[in-house]
């Protein structure tokens, strides 16, 4: 059985590009709104990213699910007047252009409710829409280095980035669930409403933890890898067959019990050094290569059965492969123009089944059926 579509019989009209409100977009085509995207003739350059899934952009494959691809060139008459129709019957808009650009090109937020007063308008950008830095390009690196993210990133000789995009995929969430909102609150008062996200906005809410911890110590937390700059033991150990096993340890019983069902050394609790996670912390280096002694000296999985026994939380340290291959991983089967790809599934299990999830479309695909649709 097919899971339910909750947003069918909603249009959504979106001129995106990249990952932020694409992912928005796409979140919405999952839950069966008809999302119609808006591309140049190019193309949203995402589409060249790579070629990685069956000859098409891993991120294009990932985002762009379930949409139609119209091109337009919204600097001719005819195309911003079919534009102009295909928002007029939209319930959602969506534009992650350069900020005052769709305003310029007669798509400003304001003005569209306005017209359309059950509308519902997102725009996306990289810090907002005025102050000093709206002008600036804002991709998802360069966010993560200006919002502070970098800097708690890492290990102790420098800065470090995230490995995917959490700049552009927290925006994207953000704007999802603003969305969502707003049509619940358009179902109760009719009118829609305008919501406004950024990449940066996105990330400094998530960086609220170690703002307010230096804004009330002055002291930035410590890079410290795969560790926890304020829990010790909280990190990751070798084995003697090469496995990296990361374990956490949240409070003193914890700890006691790992003392004594993993290290097989009971009363380390008592002893200096040893004896809270204030103490710990002081002397991470102590107590860590004490711990990693013991690791050493065993294989991941007589590692793995010591710390079950000891009921410490742990988790491997796995590169991709190892995910490929994990048992918790679901997979979805995503059509392509390229050919089917297998996807990791989207992270919500619904009651009444998997949703069925719409073919990426190849660029333009849908124009002259859409363009024939809206006619004048």
């Amino acid at each position: 059985m097919s899971g339910s579509k909750p947003l069918a019989g909603l249009l959504v009209v979106s001129m995106e590009q990249a990952v932020a409100a694409p992912l928005c977009a796409g979140r919405l085509a999952d839950a069966g709104a008809r999302v119609i995207k808006i591309e140049r003739a190019e193309g949203d350059f995402a589409r060249g990213y790579d070629a990685a899934a069956a000859g098409l952009s891993s991120y294009f494959v990932w985002l762009n699910r379930g949409k139609e691809s119209v091109v337009l060139d919204i600097k001719a008459e005819a195309d911003l007047a079919l534009l102009r129709r295909m928002v007029a019957r939209a319930d959602v808009f969506i534009q992650n252009l350069a900020p005052g650009a769709a305003a310029r090109a007669g798509f400003g937020s304001s003005a569209l409710r306005a017209a359309h007063p059950r509308l519902i308008t997102v725009d996306i950008s990289g810090y907002g829409e005025s102050g000093e830095y709206a002008d600036m390009k804002a991709y998802d690196l360069l966010v993560q280095a200006e919002s502070g993210l970098c800097g708690v990133t890492g290990r102790p000789e420098g800065p470090g980035r995230v490995g995917v995009s959490v700049c552009d995929i927290a925006c994207g969430m953000n704007a999802h669930a603003a969305v969502l909102e707003a049509l619940i609150e358009r179902g109760i008062t009719g009118r829609g409403k305008g919501i406004a996200v950024s990449l940066f906005d996105g990330m400094a809410d998530w960086m609220n933890v170690p703002l307010l911890y230096f804004e009330g110590t002055g002291r930035a937390p410590e890079r410290v890898g795969l560790a926890h700059p304020s829990i010790c033991p909280y990190g990751a150990f070798g084995t003697a067959d090469g496995a990296q096993v990361l374990i956490s340890i949240q409070n003193e019983r914890e700890w006691a019990s790992f003392c004594a069902a993993f290290l097989g050394e009971p009363v380390l609790p008592a002893r200096e050094g040893f004896r809270s996670n204030v103490e710990r912390v002081a002397n991470r280096v102590m107590v860590d290569g004490h711990i990693a002694r013991h690791f050493a000296a065993l294989t991941r999985e007589e590692a793995a059965s010591r710390l079950r026994a000891a009921r410490t939380a742990f988790g491997f340290v796995n590169d991709l492969a190892g995910l490929a291959r994990h048992p918790a991983l679901r997979r979805v089967v995503l059509e392509t123009p390229g050919g089917p790809v297998r996807a990791a599934a989207p992270a919500a299990l619904f009651s009444d089944g998997a949703r069925d999830l719409g073919p990426v479309p190849a660029l333009g695909e849908h124009t002259a059926r859409i363009k024939e649709e809206f006619a004048a």
